[in-house]
């Protein structure tokens, strides 16, 4: 397949650039390099050095024989080149990563979260209006996320996008109703993720677009097979309180001395997936396009869950690193259960890949190797949530009593 990917010099993009291009197919990295450039403004860099995709691209077609094309492109701005350039090269799907995907960069001041919401609305709305007006029959997969659903308790397993209910006629007639499952976004990322799927569902009803929304959950890890071949492949990894994931900064911060920071009691409980199988279900979504006229496919692209605190502690035992408890700059529930379906991707055959401690010991290799790139003052998370958080105190699970923050 001729497959265009939106986003694909990013963190997830990446790699499914590269698995995709060694499974044959023809990829087109479509991207505006946004992340590079945030990177710039939050003067932190990648821990891994990270080579321009031009010269990515150069390395896999010199290693494996295979051409990557790169076209740079904001979509969310230029939707004429983007319209312009589905004409001319009709791809046969597009894989859509093409958001600010960092919950606290969202919510670091109002410009964030006007950009957050311009980015990645504008970017949705525009690739789904420039597939309609191309006529286009190309299967759109995007990367959505599991914060879409809020992390409160419910007491029940989160199906895969839709909910089953039931609502009484103006007779009194008992009739089941299909809808998606309710949002409860968690910050104005998770709240572009929420709008993005009411795009999908009109789109897919109104214009017969083939869409698949895969809601992920937390990416942990930074090899696949294919950024293993050669050093100038190697994956971004980010450690830093916006956009370091919350396992990877526990590695991180392991390797480098530095105590695990836990925010609040550390009773949040969170989904993931490691980056070998997030590309791996890319792969098989691919493989299961709904056809035109179908509702939109929702997979919810996890493989378990685990509370923070636990994992802290699971770091903790492996490396002997120290544990600490701080203030949680988030607005959120301090303790959550989350019961998370997935049985649609482990029907199409994924095998997951869980917390196994030779995957843990590769990422804090890795995190070792490149320890010197560290900003240590980069590594604490403190985007609030909101704009005056006030009088405000913490507690460990023993009930001890954090600092108070204002």
């Amino acid at each position: 397949m001729k497959i265009a990917v939106l986003g694909g010099d990013g963190f997830v993009g990446w790699p499914t650039v590269l698995h995709l291009s060694n499974l044959g197919h023809d990829v087109h990295i479509v991207d505006n390099l946004s992340r590079r450039w945030i990177d710039t403004e939050l003067g932190v860099q990648s821990l891994t050095p990270m080579d321009s995709i031009q010269e990515r691209c150069r390395i896999w077609r010199e290693q494996t024989g295979k051409t990557l094309h790169f076209h740079l492109i904001n979509i969310a701005e230029e939707y004429e080149r983007l319209k312009g350039w589905l004409a001319d090269n009709r791809p046969d799907a597009v894989i859509h990563f093409a958001e600010q995907r960092a919950a606290p960069y969202s919510m670091k001041t109002d410009r964030h979260k006007v950009y957050t919401v311009n980015n990645n609305t504008n970017a949705t709305h525009n690739l789904l209006a420039a597939l309609v007006e191309t006529g286009i029959d190309a299967h759109l997969v995007h990367l959505g996320t599991m914060g879409v659903y809020g992390y409160s308790s419910v007491g029940a397993a989160i199906p895969e996008g839709y909910l089953d209910v039931e609502i009484e006629n103006l007779e009194g007639e008992k009739k089941g109703l299909e809808i998606l499952y309710p949002t409860k976004p968690g910050s104005v990322y998770h709240m572009t993720k929420s709008l993005d799927q009411i795009l999908f569902q009109f789109y897919a009803q109104n214009d017969g677009l083939r869409i698949t929304d895969l809601h992920q959950g937390i990416v942990w890890g930074t090899h696949t097979d294919q950024t293993r071949r050669h050093e100038q492949l190697i994956n971004r990894f980010d450690y830093d309180g916006d956009y370091g994931t919350v396992l990877n900064r526990f590695l991180i911060q392991a390797a480098i001395g530095h105590p695990l920071t836990v925010h609040g009691t550390g009773g949040q409980t969170r989904a993931f997936i490691h980056i070998q199988d997030s590309v791996r279900c890319i792969e098989l979504a691919l493989k299961d396009a709904p056809k035109a006229g179908e509702r939109v496919k929702i997979f919810n692209q996890m493989t378990e869950t685990h509370r923070v605190r636990d994992l802290a502690e699971l770091v903790s035992k492996m490396t002997g690193a120290e544990v600490a408890y701080l203030p949680n700059p988030r607005k959120e529930a301090a303790e959550n259960d989350l019961i998370v379906k997935n049985d649609q991707f482990l029907a199409l055959g994924l095998d997951p890949i869980t917390l196994q401690e030779g995957l843990l010991d590769e990422v804090v290799e890795v995190a070792r190797k490149y320890a010197y790139r560290v900003d240590r003052s980069r590594v604490p998370a403190v985007s609030a949530w909101t704009k005056e958080i006030g009088e405000r105190v913490e507690k460990d699970p023993e009930g001890k009593r954090l600092k108070s923050v204002s």
